[in-house]
């Protein structure tokens, strides 16, 4: 690694900061970025390692994360502690939760006490649920979020238009999506709880990426950990998991269904909602931010679809539009 300081203003800025709360003048290592404009550097002062985040704030509000991490915190779950921070600026100093990602080592190590780790921390979280603290996952929310796939992958990406009947096939089952969605019970949601966004280490996974977080679907957060957008599992290993949770859940006291096949059903409607958004975020990271490669990973996400077809045949009739676009694009 090497210094990331450069010519950069806000890296200045940030390391005027940092003097400011008594740390030494160091080397200051890029740890990663995001699809967001958040960017995270790693410092090593007095011994000890800690994790900076720049975000803009003209383009990321700090406060979220702050207030999310307190949540996960009370909830007694492994999050960063917030050591120092400047909401005006857009900086916070964080505790550091390691440098490996469970993406880094679950083809490694001991994938099933990694993801069982995961599944117990977040019945934990949802456990923790209290309703009106955070932002509602509702109707608006889930449907901005669907949008994102015509606007983007469709249209931007396959270069497509719909025909009317096309389009009014695409708006039914949107609306079918999100009605399943909020039939479901309501628990706080990461919203992006994958193991790129989970630190591993001993017992409990270090959880990042969280200030997205809200109050919707309990099957929401599941589906993300087992149908990952990076990292993909044969049906087999992630019924077990599916089950593992269940199990866990039900003893912790968390609204879902008493039948595991009702709660499977739930999950791989909430599933195509997820993977169709980020399709289109993928694709919008590609040719909005600059951002090549994430949509090297949108076939994963066709066969999650086909999947969810193979297990839900109301859910076929979308998923032929889909592979039907993608003939039209000469898209394999």
């Amino acid at each position: 690694m090497h210094d990331s300081a450069g010519s950069d203003p806000r890296v200045q800025a940030l390391r005027q900061w940092l003097v400011a709360q008594g740390l030494p003048h160091g080397p200051l290592h890029s740890v990663s970025s995001d699809a967001s404009f958040r960017r995270y550097f790693r410092l090593q002062a007095n011994g000890v390692s800690r994790v900076v985040m720049d975000a803009p704030p003209t383009h990321e509000d700090c406060r979220p994360f702050v207030h999310v991490a307190g949540l996960l915190r009370q909830a007694g779950l492994n999050a960063p502690d917030i050591m120092a921070m400047d909401l005006e600026q857009g900086f916070l100093l964080l505790s550091d939760l390691g440098r490996a990602t469970y993406l880094d080592v679950l083809q490694e190590g001991d994938a099933h006490g990694l993801i069982e780790a995961a599944l117990d921390a977040l019945v934990q979280w949802q456990a923790a649920t209290r309703p009106g603290v955070l932002p509602p996952y509702d109707a608006a929310l889930l449907e901005r979020e669907l949008r994102l796939f015509p606007e983007w992958y469709l249209t931007r990406h396959l270069k497509l238009a719909p025909t009317a009947a096309e389009h009014a096939l695409l708006e039914r089952m949107f609306r079918a999506l999100i009605d399943r969605a909020l039939s479901q019970s309501r628990v706080w949601v990461h919203r992006d709880y994958m193991p790129r966004n989970l630190m591993a280490g001993k017992g409990a996974p270090g959880i990042v990426d969280f200030q997205d977080a809200v109050e919707g679907p309990v099957s929401y957060d599941l589906i993300s950990l087992l149908r990952d957008a990076f990292i993909s599992w044969p049906q087999e290993t992630e019924r077990r998991w599916l089950h593992y949770y269940h199990q866990a859940a039900r003893k912790a006291g968390v609204a879902v269904p008493a039948a595991l096949e009702e709660f499977r059903a739930d999950c791989t409607w909430m599933g195509v909602q997820r993977h169709l958004k980020v399709m289109g975020i993928f694709a919008r990271i590609h040719y909005r931010d600059g951002k090549p490669g994430y949509l090297d990973d949108a076939p994963r996400f066709r066969d999650y679809l086909d999947r969810a077809a193979g297990e839900e045949p109301e859910l076929g009739e979308l998923v032929d539009l889909i592979e039907r676009w993608h003939v039209r694009a000469g898209v394999r």
